[in-house]
């Protein structure tokens, strides 16, 4: 192998490393959603719910922003659905923070397992100035955790969420084969360069992997050229790419090879 060569593969490796880190990092959906969780916000979340609980409504209620309706009937209604059990684990699912020179408002989404039943609790709260008031309050029952109800399964998907997944594995398995076929080939300049627009994908037709809902980007530029990702705790969207890059490369090859063909041999001379 080449001097070339060998610093383009170092180049490869240290790209594929860090896009290694990056996808371990995302993995952890706690990780992700603790970035976006304000100090104090978990616990006051976790703190309204343990007085809704307590059949506390009041305490509750004197903290409600002016502009929410019907505020007692509300919690009565929401406490009737927490079962009269010590939750077995408490973890916050969702965290979403908006902020304005007025005001700030953070909503909290907290999942509590019960030996009974699953609880999906959001709490959102408003705060202006130093002055704090609740403007959500919502408690829904789960059949089962987020985790579960938005794993990945194959069972009891349509044809066109099979299709889906299978162009996105064929799309993804196409561009390695042909970044291979670039990473051997000996006559390309800015080796590194074609290796990442190889990998490239250009528009995309994704698939939410819970609901089958489609979506389409026409414009849209993503590496790899194939996608499986979720927000925290949320459904799947697989998506695929059309893999511009590899297609490109492999007609450059093709070109040049016809080229190359088309040039006759040297005729030597008669000795």
């Amino acid at each position: 192998m080449c001097q070339r060569d060998k610093i383009t593969s170092v180049r490869f490796k240290c790209l594929a490393g860090l896009a290694f880190c990056a996808f371990l990092f995302g993995c952890d959906p706690a990780a992700q959603i603790n970035k976006f969780v304000p100090p104090g916000a978990e616990s006051t979340a976790r703190n309204y719910f343990d007085l809704l609980q307590q059949g506390k409504f009041d305490q509750i209620t004197r903290d409600f922003d002016p502009s929410v309706p019907n505020v007692p009937g509300s919690l009565a209604e929401m406490a009737s659905l927490i079962p009269a059990e010590t939750p077995e684990s408490a973890k916050i699912v969702g965290a979403h923070t908006f902020r304005s020179p007025e005001y700030s408002t953070t909503s909290i989404t907290l999942e509590y397992q019960f030996p009974s039943k699953w609880l999906l609790v959001d709490v959102t709260t408003k705060k202006t100035g130093d002055i704090s008031t609740i403007t959500g309050f919502h408690v829904g029952v789960l059949r089962d955790s987020l985790e579960n109800l938005n794993r990945f399964t194959l069972s009891g998907k349509s044809a066109v969420q099979y299709a889906i997944l299978i162009l996105a594995i064929c799309s993804l398995v196409f561009s390695f084969y042909v970044l291979g076929l670039c990473i051997r080939a000996k006559d390309v300049k800015r080796k590194w360069l074609w290796m990442l627009f190889v990998l490239a994908g250009v528009g995309n037709v994704a698939v939410n992997w819970k609901t089958g809902e489609l979506t389409f980007h026409l414009i849209s530029i993503y590496i790899p050229c194939a996608s499986a990702n979720r927000p925290p705790y949320g459904p799947w969207t697989v998506a695929v790419f059309l893999p511009l890059g590899a297609i490109l490369f492999l007609n450059r090859q093709r070109r040049k090879t016809i080229v190359a063909e088309s040039i006759p041999p040297p005729v030597s001379g008669a000795g």
